[in-house]
């Protein structure tokens, strides 16, 4: 069911409880975005028209009452076969577990929990509705600390033909009031006695009444007295006693004679000068003795069908007195036959255990903690011990304690053989679906999990880079429908996300040779989309002389694509001229520093030659020369210009400074670029100083 939304509205997020009648899931109220709690009735349960019509109505009439300390009902409704109740949710737990892990309480805590079921009991009889299973599974308690009580109306729906089909049903014996057991109407003072048995539970940790079966304890309700709080738990006060004692008087007319006198009791019980009150007497007290001797009116046959009888309101429980004189008068043999054998039953069940009593050895207690159940059983019962019916099944975080003995009374003493012995047995939590994730941005899985009840601090995040959209969910621990607890604070849940694609910044290829700048673009992962080849006078043949993206600082990812423009050579119109420089030291036979630079087509003040002489030198020069650019050769001795002399594209003059190269003295390449050498051959001997530069 889990995952299923209901009429379109309650989406089922988990199971939170459930009994043998129906389950209880936390959902999601689509139309109000609110938590409210779905109990959904058992399948087996859903083709009994009697059954659903009497569930539907008696919903209904819960839904009447509207009280601080009532749980209150939102909605009843039916999809196809699936019956369901909507709720109000509550955040905590009920009083059950409570109960179990913590009594016996303090008194200040069990009075205001009583204080508060009280105040509910009031409205609902008000409102005549009698709830008839008042018990702690049924009494909520909000992590604020309200009291809810809940299920008011609902048992009425269990028939003759499912109540053997439960397992709850038989444990509200425990709860029973002796009118209740007998079978006969019920009314507001039912409801105090099951409340005397509430509030004896949570002083001293355990029930007035057990028994091996259901009978049994009925039988107790009816006619045995139970041990008087304070002497289980001396630290009870006597004023909260005196309350307990007089909820729980087997004779209704003794008990509070509404739930609002209990609750004034209650208000002022713990007045300092009320804690030492003397101890309540009634004066049928003084009669027990003789009442035990006295025929106990019969249990009808038909008790375990008003085991859990619903709220009704008082003209209703007329039904019981309706019979005519002639039907009484034909039970009359029957009944008294049946008086006859309970009470012979009863002196047998109290013969025996006297006799137990009496023979019965002190034995040890096997511990069976870490057995499984059926094997824990038949060790205590070879010991000699009786187990507790019913067995408690609580839920466990380790999914290993399932099915094993988690707890047991009377562990690690010595007992009567034949002394009861009560189990609690691990059940593993019916755990709900991991959901698939993978695809979805970080912020709509973390608020899915959320409405699972996921503590988002539970959340861990992971990012990776990836080509996926920056945010979205890529991996997940636990995968998807891998069975989780959603409410654990054990449970983490890892969601790897992107981070997108890893940037870098630009490869800086301009300079480098074709070959060099491909390996680079294919070692960082980019894609070389298009190589252009164009004419450079800058840069020489086979280099790369531009690049896009151009900006090297500029931030780039994994399969960027990449276009770079590489040097064919000089251009066509290009024209090269090899000169010889001619320079003097500013005192012949003394050094001078000498610096020629130039510039052409190729660049602007390019340094050509740095050196020191002591003599008259010729220099060679070669310029790169373009029809629209002049070129210029500038000499610089001892740090302070000298001379500069322009190189023209044409054939004007040559400066007498500056004489051409003789030919064979340099190289060129006329496959790389159509150069030409022009003007007259230069002597190569600077010795000769043939246009000589003077100072």
């Amino acid at each position: 069911m889990i995952g299923h939304t209901l009429g379109g509205r309650y989406e089922l997020l988990a199971r939170v409880g459930g009994g043998g009648m129906a389950l209880v899931y936390k959902a999601r109220d689509l139309l109000l975005n609110r938590f409210v709690a779905v109990k959904v009735l058992r399948q087996q349960f859903t083709h009994d028209d009697d059954f659903v019509k009497r569930f539907r109505r008696e919903a209904q009439a819960a839904a009447s009452l509207s009280h601080p300390n009532i749980v209150s009902i939102y909605d009843v409704g039916q999809v196809d076969d699936t019956h369901y109740i909507v709720m109000e949710f509550i955040d905590g737990a009920n009083l059950n577990e409570i109960i179990r892990e913590r009594a016996p309480l303090q008194a200040d805590e069990a009075v205001r929990i009583a204080m508060q079921i009280c105040d509910a009991l009031e409205h609902a009889h008000h409102n005549q509705i009698i709830h008839r299973d008042i018990k702690p599974h049924n009494i909520l308690i909000g992590n604020n600390g309200r009291v809810k009580v809940t299920d008011f109306g609902i048992a009425r729906a269990v028939t003759s033909s499912t109540i053997t089909q439960t397992g709850s049903v038989i444990g509200s014996v425990h709860y029973f009031s002796p009118e209740h057991a007998k079978g006969v109407a019920t009314g507001e003072k039912s409801d105090l006695y099951s409340l005397g048995i509430v509030l004896y539970q949570m002083m001293t940790g355990r029930l007035p009444f057990l028994g091996e079966s259901p009978i049994s304890v009925a039988l107790k309700h009816l006619q045995e007295p139970f041990e008087q709080p304070r002497l289980v738990n001396p630290h009870i006060p006597q004023s909260v006693e005196n309350i307990i004692l007089r909820a729980m008087r087997k004779n209704p007319q003794e008990r509070y004679n509404s739930a609002k006198e209990m609750q004034r009791d209650l208000e002022t019980c713990l007045q300092p000068q009320r804690l030492n009150e003397p101890a309540r007497m009634y004066e049928s007290d003084d009669e027990d003795e003789q009442d035990k001797t006295k025929v106990v009116p019969a249990i009808r046959s038909d008790m375990r069908n008003t085991i859990e009888a619903p709220a009704v309101k008082p003209s209703e429980e007329r039904w019981n007195d309706d019979d005519t004189g002639e039907r009484k008068r034909k039970w009359v043999l029957p009944t008294v036959l049946g008086v006859i054998a309970v009470v012979l039953i009863g002196v047998l069940i109290w013969a025996v255990s006297l006799l137990k009593d009496v023979t019965n050895e002190d034995v040890p207690v096997p511990n069976v903690i870490g057995d499984e159940e059926q094997k824990a059983i038949e060790k205590l019962t070879e010991a000699g011990f009786q187990i507790v019916d019913p067995t408690i099944y609580k839920e466990v975080e380790d999914e290993k304690d399932d099915g094993l003995v988690i707890d047991q009374s009377k562990k690690d003493i010595v007992a009567k053989e034949g002394s009861p012995i009560q189990l609690t047995v691990g059940k593993a939590k019916e755990l709900p679906p991991m959901p698939a994730l993978t695809g979805l941005q970080y912020d709509a899985a973390v608020t899915q999990l959320q409405a699972m009840g996921v503590n988002p601090n539970n959340i861990i995040p992971s990012e990776k880079y990836n080509e996926s959209e920056p945010g979205t969910v890529l991996d997940q621990i636990p995968p998807a429908e891998a069975k989780f607890d959603p409410t654990s604070a054990m449970t983490k849940i890892t969601l790897v996300i992107s981070k997108g694609e890893e940037s870098f910044p630009m490869l800086e290829l301009i300079g480098k040779t074709e070959a060099e700048a491909k390996a680079m673009i294919e070692r960082q992962d980019l894609v070389l989309q298009e190589v252009f080849r164009e004419p450079s006078y800058s840069t020489p043949k086979g280099e790369v002389f531009k690049q896009f993206p151009a900006n090297k600082d500029e931030m780039v990812t994994p399969k960027t694509k990449v276009q770079i423009w590489v040097s064919s050579g000089y251009p066509a119109d290009a024209l090269e001229k090899r000169l010889s420089v001619t320079v003097s030291p500013a005192v012949e036979g003394q050094p001078s520093d000498i610096k020629i630079m130039y510039s052409d087509a190729t660049g602007d003040n390019i340094e050509n030659v740095s050196k020191r002489i002591s003599s008259t030198t010729s220099f060679p020069v070669k310029l790169i020369l373009s029809p629209d650019k002049t070129g210029l050769i500038t000499i610089m001795r001892d740090g302070v210009f000298l001379k500069s002399e322009p190189v023209y594209y044409d054939d004007r003059d040559i400066p007498a400074s500056v004489t051409p190269e003789e030919p064979g003295s340099g190289s060129s390449d006329p496959s790389e670029s159509p150069v030409e050498t022009t003007g007259e051959d230069a002597t190569d001997n600077p010795e000769e100083g043939e246009g000589g530069v003077s100072p």
